[in-house]
Parts: C-alpha cells; sequence; structure tokens
C-alpha cells in the first residue's frame, strides 16, 4: 500500500504534521509573534504595499530597509486576505519545507543512488531539520534561502543527467540565482556554483563551457539588474540600506582571529543532525575529487564558502546561526549522499550490518533529539520577542502621539504596532546614521539634532545613551534575564539639554 503514495505527497503530510506540532507547542506555551524582531520589519512593508502607502516602514517615507524585497511582496496577499501575520507565514513555511524536502527528492533521483525511498529518507533529514523548521517559523525569508540554493544545485545535477535540455537549463538556473538576489543579496555567490559547474566540467569543449556560463549569466541579468535598479531608485544606493548597515554595526568582530570565526561560523550547524552527517560530507569532497564530479563538489564548495564569507564580512552567531542556515540544505544532502556513498564501499559482511545501522541510529536520534530540543528554543525566542520588543511598543501606542519621535536599536515590532515615526540607531531605515553607528558620542550628538520623545535600548548595548535619558518603563520577562540578557528599558530622552 506504502508503494502507491507518492513521496512527494507523503512529504506533505509530514511537514504538516511537524510544523503544526511546533505551532500547538506554541499555543500551549501562551506565546505568540514571531521568534525574531526583524519579521516585523518585513511585516510593516508588507502592510504598507497591500493598503497602497508604498515601500515605506515610517508613513510616508519610503526607505530601503528590507533585505528581502521578494519576501515582503509573498506576505502582502495576507494582508490582502486579511489573514494574520503568523497564519500567512504558517502556510508560507509549509510550502517552503515541502519545497526542501521535494528538491531532496528530486536531487537523490538525479545524482542517481539506491531507490527513491532513500531520497525520501534525505528529504525527511531536511524537513525535520530543526534549523529549517525555526526559520521557517521566524517570518523571514532565510528558509527561501536555501530553498533556492537547492534549486540551483538541482538544476545544475538536472544539466549533468539531461545534456539535451542545457540551453534552456542554463538560462533558468542563473535566472534563479538572479531571482535569489531579491531574497537575499548574498545569493549572487551562488554565480560561483554555477561557473563551478560548467567552467570545471572538462568533458565539455572551452566554447561550450563559455556559452553555457553566458546563458546563466543572462538569465540571472533579468532580476539582477531590476533589483540594482530598485535599491537605487529607493534609496540612491545600489544595494539596501542593511548591506552596510549589519557590517558596520558589527565590524569589531572582524579583529578576533579568522580561524575562531570559521569555528563559530560552524558551530550552530552542527548543533543538529549534521553533527552525525560530517564524515560524509567530507567523504562526498573526496569521492568528487576523485571522480571529477564538478556538480556536487561545486555544491560542497558553496556551502562552505558561504560559512566562510560570514566568517569574513558579518562574524555573527546570534539566533542559532541564522545567517549560515541558508547553506543547511545542502550540507545535509550532501552529507547524506556521501554517508550513503562510505557505507556503499564497504564490503558485505557483518561490519557494514552493523555500522551502517549504528550510524543509521545516531542520525535518527540526532535528528530527533535536536528537534525536539528546537521547539524549546523556539518558545523561549518568541517570548523574548513578545516579552521585550511586543511589550515595548505596547507601552509606546499607549503612552505617546502620533508625531512623537522614537528612537529604537530594534524597531521591528515598534514600527509595526506603533506606527510613530522611529530613529533607527541601527541605520537598517535610518542610513544616515551608519558612518558612526558605534561612536556613542556621535549618536548622542545625532539624537539630540533629532530630539526624539523616547529611546528604546537594552540597557547594556551602549553605556553613554541610557545615561543621557530618565527610566521610564522596563518589561519583566523572566525568559531574558534566564538567557543571560537584560529587559527593555525605555527612556525619555533628556540628552544635553537642547531638546528641552
Amino acid at each position: 500500500m506504502i508503494r502507491k503514495i507518492s513521496p512527494n505527497l507523503l512529504l506533505l503530510g509530514i511537514v504538516v504534521l511537524s510544523l503544526f506540532t511546533w505551532y500547538f507547542a506554541r499555543e500551549m506555551a501562551g506565546v505568540s509573534g514571531f521568534p525574531l524582531d526583524d519579521a516585523w520589519i518585513h511585516q510593516t512593508y508588507a502592510r504598507s504595499l497591500a493598503h497602497g502607502e508604498g515601500w515605506t516602514f515610517t508613513p510616508g517615507e519610503p526607505s530601503a530597509g528590507a533585505t528581502a524585497p521578494f519576501w515582503v511582496l509573498l506576505l502582502v496577499p495576507g494582508y490582502w486576505l486579511g489573514a494574520a501575520p503568523f497564519a500567512w507565514v504558517m502556510l508560507l513555511a509549509v510550502i517552503q519545507l515541502w519545497g526542501v524536502g521535494a528538491l531532496g527528492i528530486s536531487a537523490w533521483r538525479r545524482i542517481g543512488l539506491g531507490n527513491h525511498w532513500w531520497g525520501f529518507a534525505c528529504a525527511s533529514l531536511l524537513v525535520f531539520e530543526w534549523h529549517l523548521i525555526w526559520a521557517g517559523l521566524s517570518g523571514m525569508e532565510t528558509l527561501l534561502y536555501g530553498l533556492i540554493s537547492l534549486a540551483v544545485l538541482t538544476l545544475l545535477l538536472e544539466l549533468k543527467k539531461n545534456p539535451e535540455a542545457k540551453i534552456v537549463v542554463w538560462v533558468v538556473a542563473g535566472a534563479v540565482v538572479g531571482l535569489g538576489v531579491w531574497v537575499r543579496p548574498e545569493a549572487v555567490t551562488l554565480l560561483a556554483l554555477i561557473g563551478m559547474a560548467a567552467g570545471m566540467d572538462s568533458g565539455q569543449p572551452l566554447k561550450t563551457r563559455l556559452k553555457h556560463l553566458l546563458l546563466s549569466l543572462a538569465g540571472f541579468s533579468l532580476f539582477f539588474g531590476t533589483y540594482l535598479g530598485f535599491n537605487r531608485w529607493l534609496a540612491g544606493a545600489w544595494w539596501p540600506n542593511t548591506f552596510y548597515a549589519k557590517q558596520a554595526e558589527y565590524s569589531a568582530l572582524q579583529e578576533i582571529p579568522l580561524l575562531s570565526r570559521l569555528v563559530e561560523q560552524f558551530s550552530p550547524l552542527i548543533a543538529g543532525v549534521l553533527i552525525a552527517l560530517l564524515p560524509g560530507f567530507i567523504f562526498l569532497i573526496y569521492q568528487s575529487l576523485k571522480q571529477r564530479d564538478w556538480v556536487l563538489l561545486s555544491g560542497a564548495a558553496w556551502a562552505l564558502g558561504h560559512v566562510a564569507m560570514y566568517a569574513l564580512r558579518l562574524p555573527v552567531i546570534y539566533q542559532h546561526g541564522r545567517y549560515v542556515i541558508p547553506a543547511i540544505p545542502l550540507f545535509v544532502l550532501l552529507g547524506f549522499v556521501g554517508t550513503f556513498q562510505l557505507v556503499s564501499t564497504l564490503r558485505r559482511g557483518r561490519t557494514k550490518w552493523l555500522l551502517s545501522r549504528v550510524w543509521g541510529g545516531l542520525i535518527i536520534g540526532f535528528l530527533g533529539l535536536f528537534w525536539l530540543l528546537g521547539i524549546r528554543a523556539y518558545l523561549d525566542d518568541v517570548a523574548l520577542i513578545d516579552g521585550e520588543m511586543v511589550a515595548a511598543a505596547a507601552w509606546l501606542s499607549e503612552n505617546t502621539t502620533e508625531d512623537d519621535l522614537i528612537a529604537a536599536h530594534d524597531i521591528g515590532a515598534i514600527g509595526y504596532f506603533t506606527q510613530r515615526p522611529i530613529v533607527d540607531l541601527a541605520g537598517l531605515v535610518s542610513p544616515d546614521v551608519i558612518p558612526f553607528i558605534r561612536d556613542e558620542p556621535a549618536l548622542a550628538e545625532y539624537l539630540d539634532q533629532r530630539c526624539p520623545a523616547f529611546l528604546v535600548t537594552f540597557p547594556d548595548w551602549y553605556t553613554l545613551l541610557p545615561e543621557l535619558g530618565e527610566p521610564v518603563y522596563q518589561s519583566d520577562t523572566q525568559v531574558t534575564r534566564d538567557l543571560g540578557g537584560e529587559n527593555m528599558v525605555i527612556y525619555r530622552w533628556e540628552g544635553e539639554g537642547t531638546c528641552q
């Protein structure tokens, strides 16, 4: 009977079951919202678009504070249909996570290992990987970027298996990368994956390889050119404000030794099933080099390079390594492929029988253990955002007027729930802050020029700014203190007295 069931249909049922288990755990814990404040930034832009107010965060002020324009567009129909923000994100999470699993099955078939139920097993690892579930429910574009990276690799595997489809698929692969840039600007690095797969294909003449690269670039340019134009029109720069703001804010971390940064970037990834798949991932690299399988090797190189890129430019690992999570689908797929290859090289006998079952047990054990631990982490994250950012926004809504200017470092919930004018100390919607984003005296002078009514921040984030205000509200969220943080404080801004 089970053989008559479509693997993709069965996979969809598993995805729905897994996500709704997390949802019911959330309901039982009495928390709501998202595990990231940034999710409310996307929701604010989407609501503005849905209501005909343009690409605005603060009413009447167009800005480029959303890193993922395409993700914002996907949120807009939820407002047209009157859906609650989380309900629409939940639906998108089901679609995205199922898409990741379906691509896992498709990629497995094209690689040509074992029967399709081994591909289903690979897909199950993907859809139960807790980072990906967390990302799907985060309200952010993280999982969509991971899906796009897996789609590019799957297209390259199709090119390898079906040479007759090359012209169309090379263009499509480039177009998918171009669309990916609308999701995350660093998706431009996926061109390197295509370039390596095409450029290293010694089975093709140089002229043919160049033709394939040009076809991909043509498809890429269809979306990339409009992306650059969009940012230039909206904010006067080729890249979104976040591209500059985040790097400026955490530039001091680049002084940490590179090896330490690399280890730190990889540490969140192995807090999951990937820890049991690492030997297989390493073996896949060895086998791909040996067999000159440039497609699989390019996928592994991109995944490693993505993590290394953040170690070099933005070495932060908060929120479970949210910036490197998009590489997890490729790590898991290729790690499972390598594990299958490694076990297959062993001679039949008791050793192979025992190793395959012990290894399989470890994979399943780590997958289930971290799936459960992931629920706890997700609930804590949502409770923190609700108890700090959303609660502060509720206080501001009740105790400020529509014209009161609010200065804040975390602007998502404040912007969404208050719709007040905002000075963004993180530079996302206030790009003039970026040049002195970590210079507190300069920030204080800037605030004295803008004269906000209130300053909203965690007291341990700054040293000088809290001293220039009078505390009027502090949250009382226990989970924040349990996680080693301080509660959010709202200060009435006094500065040096020039705003009085």
